[in-house]
């Protein structure tokens, strides 16, 4: 991965984490940072799973590459936040 691959990584994953945040219902107790590092996160192992399943590289906008990374950053999000509540 090239520089400006790690880049576009790094701010997609904030808006993933994000997104993710939003479709976890409730009030969710982790912190921004963490919430960044779970879209960050998420934002790789979503785009790994798109390949695998062979929908990554699409022409246009790649949508299901987007909801399947939305969808690991939700779960991301909701199990830190149940692991956060559980101390």
């Amino acid at each position: 991965m090239e520089i400006d691959g790690i880049i576009s990584a790094l701010v997609i994953g904030v808006v993933i984490g994000i997104l993710g945040r939003l479709v976890v219902p409730g009030r969710q107790r982790i912190g921004v940072l963490w919430t960044i590092l779970v879209g960050i996160v998420a934002a790789l192992i979503g785009s790994a799973l798109a390949s695998a399943f062979g929908v990554a590289d699409t022409r246009g906008v790649d949508w299901v590459e987007w909801l399947i990374q939305i969808g690991v950053a939700a779960v991301g999000v909701a199990a830190l936040d149940r692991a956060k509540s559980g101390r």
